[in-house]
């Protein structure tokens, strides 16, 4: 996780942003600090920490940073020009802990894992608004593992973890207008057991969500969502990331698993 201290609402690189309405620095603060307890609290976790760096207020979304496999780790390659000044520091993060650093090649943009998430032994890779169709294929080749590529076509839900999470290898959080039809029907092969987001909940980025093992953490305001989890079983704990929503991320946005 990366610190909130230079946050803000700057410039606009998704529908959701609009430098008229700016994140209240406290409130992101303390949204932070809840989410870093609770995910601490949890038992077998531990939450590391990147310095944030002045000039680059999207550093706070780790998730975006890149790809994180056993000891390597694959850097993002931002389509907004404004993002990419995250990499390298980043990068050096995981050298200086003695990853090895990969990358893609410079004509595939990839934004890591907002738009690559595993279930089992499958990565699910989200494409068409920020990481580009070709990511998945190359992606194969670097981690020896099938990757299933799903198009996005709602810009509001421009990256995969905007609007989809495995819980488990036959069940996953999907909001299936975020997504062609060939996608949808490829979710629906693989998981038996959708839980189907509405669109009051999807706008509140309940898909958002870091799972960890059978404990949820999402955003505040999905009661339908909560309900559905907590039937199967689920130990949901929901967060407020008002702050977070104004720049298009939450929870998920703010960690990047080890």
């Amino acid at each position: 996780m990366c610190p909130p201290d230079y946050y803000g609402v700057e410039y606009e690189i998704n529908p959701w942003m609009d430098v008229r309405r700016n994140a209240t620095r406290e409130v992101a603060r303390a949204q932070w600090n809840a989410l870093a307890g609770a995910l601490g609290s949890l038992p077998g976790v531990t939450v590391n920490v990147i310095e944030p760096r002045p000039g680059l207020p999207d550093m706070v979304f780790a998730a975006n940073a890149g790809l994180v496999v056993g000891k390597r780790f694959i850097a993002s390659r931002f389509r907004p020009p404004q993002r990419r000044g995250e990499t390298p520091h980043y990068e050096r993060w995981f050298a200086d802990r003695g990853y090895q650093v990969e990358r893609l090649p410079e004509d595939i943009f990839f934004e890591g894992e907002g738009d690559a998430l595993r279930s089992g032994d499958t990565w699910f890779v989200g494409y068409y608004f920020r990481s580009d169709a070709r990511a998945h294929e190359r992606l194969s080749g670097l981690l020896g593992q099938e990757t299933l590529p799903l198009r996005l076509i709602d810009p509001r839900y421009y990256h995969l973890d905007t609007c989809f999470h495995p819980l488990e290898e036959d069940s996953a959080i999907v909001y299936p207008d975020a997504f062609d039809e060939y996608s949808r029907q490829v979710l629906h092969d693989r998981f038996p057991r959708i839980i189907a987001v509405s669109d009051e909940e999807a706008e509140r980025f309940c898909c958002n969500a870091v799972v960890v093992g059978k404990t949820v953490i999402t955003a505040a305001g999905c009661p339908i969502l909560r309900g559905d989890l907590e039937r199967r079983g689920y130990d949901v704990r929901a967060l407020g990331f008002s702050e977070y929503i104004k720049a298009g991320g939450a929870a998920k946005c703010l960690v990047l698993g080890l």
